[in-house]
């Protein structure tokens, strides 16, 4: 039988998750996802003391779907680097793309405390994935600050193609030569 404590925290966060992906970042109110639960508006602060908490909690599902994309995308790691690496950007881009207001919450550290309830651990090992595979595509160069201007450049990316703007400058169809662009850009051409 499950315990009906941790029952109500996993419900707190599901509807948060489900709030997020509907109406976005903004919408993610204690009150909101409280009503929603079919809660009390004090009930969360039992399983989740500050807003940031709950939010937190929220955005590590959102860290945890992406690393199983990214992980799948990869496969068995056997792939040479800038092919691993191209996956990983695709998985990224269409993540952000797809799942823009959790996209939003996940990035926006100054809403989360990144060290409550393990986020980190669920956020840093994918920044990690990727300088290490930087880092063998790329042995001369310094993996971490390479691996970090790429996906500055991929965030940059997703953010102006969510609002529009890369379509209307590019004349782009869709995200795929700018992916390439970027990597040529961080990586180097390729063979």
């Amino acid at each position: 039988m499950p315990d009906p404590e941790t029952g109500l925290r996993a419900r707190l966060v599901d509807v948060g998750v489900e709030l997020v992906a509907r109406e976005g970042a903004q919408a993610l109110t204690l009150r909101e996802i409280a009503r929603r639960a079919g809660v009390s508006h004090g009930a969360p602060r039992r399983y989740f003391p500050t807003h940031v908490e709950l939010l937190s909690a929220i955005a590590r599902r959102g860290f945890a779907e992406l690393a199983e994309r990214a992980t799948a995308a990869v496969g068995d790691g056997t792939a040479p680097p800038r092919e691993q690496v191209t996956e990983l950007g695709r998985v990224y881009l269409e993540f952000a793309l797809t799942n823009r207001g959790m996209y939003e919450l996940m990035f926006r550290h100054d809403l989360l405390e990144s060290g409550h309830l393990g986020l980190r651990d669920t956020s840093l090992p994918l920044f990690g994935a990727l300088v290490e595979l930087v880092g063998r595509a790329r042995p001369e160069a310094d993996a971490r600050v390479v691996a970090g201007a790429l996906w500055a450049n991929l965030h940059g990316t997703a953010q102006l193609w969510g609002w529009g703007s890369l379509q209307l400058a590019t004349g782009a169809e869709d995200f795929a030569p700018l992916l390439r662009a970027a990597l040529d850009a961080h990586l180097g051409a390729e063979a």
